[in-house]
C-alpha cells in the first residue's frame, strides 16, 4: 500500500483527498496541543506547584497555633493565587476550617466545596466539614447527604463511622426519620465495633426505635 508513496505522491494526496488534509490537521492539532501540555507543566505549572507548597507555612503554623485571624489573614492570597496547585488546595480546606472557627459558616461552606485534593483524607474531611457547615446554617437535608458522601468516599474504622453518626443524629433528631436514623446506627453496629461501642450505639438504637414519626 505504501511502496510507491514519495514526497510528491504525499504532497498530491494532500491536494487532493480531503480525509488526508483533515487527519493532517488533527494530528498536527494534537502534537501541538501535547507539545503546549508538557511546556506548561514543566516550565510553569510545575514550579509554581513547588512554590504553592511552600509559601502556605506561615498561614498553617498560625492555624496549628489557633490564631484563626493571622491564619486567615496568611491563607487568602495564597489560595487566590495559587487555587489549582497543590498548596492552594490545602491552604483552601485550612482557610475554610479557620472561617469555620469564627462562625462564618456561608463563607466556610463555599471555600469548603472549591477543595480538589488528591489526598483521600482530606478530601473526606473536606466533605464532612461541608456537613458541619450546612448543620450550622440548618440546612439538614444537605448536611446528611453530605455526611454519608463522606462517609462512603473511603470506608474506614475512623471517618465512616464518624460520619454516619453525624448523619444518623440529625435523621434522628432535626428530620424525624427515627426508621433512617435507626437504619444508619445499625449500619454502624454491624460494621464498626469499636466505634460502637466507643458510642454505646445499642442505646441511640433503642432510642430511635422507640420513636414516632409525626
Amino acid at each position: 500500500m505504501f511502496e510507491n508513496l514519495t514526497g510528491d505522491n504525499l504532497k498530491q494526496e494532500f491536494k487532493e483527498n480531503k480525509n488526508v488534509r483533515l487527519a493532517t490537521y488533527a494530528i498536527g492539532g494534537i502534537l501541538v496541543l501535547a507539545i503546549g501540555y508538557f511546556a506548561y507543566n514543566t516550565f510553569i505549572w510545575g514550579p509554581d506547584n513547588e512554590k504553592s507548597k511552600e509559601v502556605g507555612f506561615a498561614g498553617l503554623n498560625y492555624a496549628d497555633k489557633d490564631s484563626t485571624d493571622l491564619a486567615i489573614q496568611e491563607l487568602e492570597p495564597v489560595v487566590s493565587k495559587f487555587d489549582g496547585k497543590d498548596g492552594g488546595e490545602v491552604a483552601q480546606f485550612v482557610l475554610g476550617r479557620q472561617y469555620m472557627e469564627k462562625g462564618e459558616f456561608e463563607k466556610a461552606l463555599s471555600t469548603l466545596e472549591g477543595v480538589d485534593v488528591n489526598d483521600t483524607y482530606v478530601n473526606v474531611m473536606s466533605i464532612g466539614l461541608q456537613g458541619d457547615c450546612l448543620s450550622e446554617l440548618k440546612k439538614y437535608d444537605e448536611a446528611v447527604r453530605r455526611y454519608m458522601e463522606a462517609a462512603q468516599v473511603e470506608k474506614n474504622d475512623y471517618t465512616t463511622p464518624m460520619y454516619l453518626f453525624k448523619a444518623a443524629l440529625l435523621l434522628e433528631q432535626k428530620l424525624n426519620n427515627p426508621e433512617k436514623a435507626t437504619e444508619v446506627y445499625t449500619e454502624i453496629k454491624d460494621n464498626y465495633l469499636s466505634f460502637s461501642n466507643q458510642k454505646s450505639i445499642d442505646r441511640y438504637i433503642e432510642r430511635a426505635k422507640n420513636k414516632k414519626s409525626k
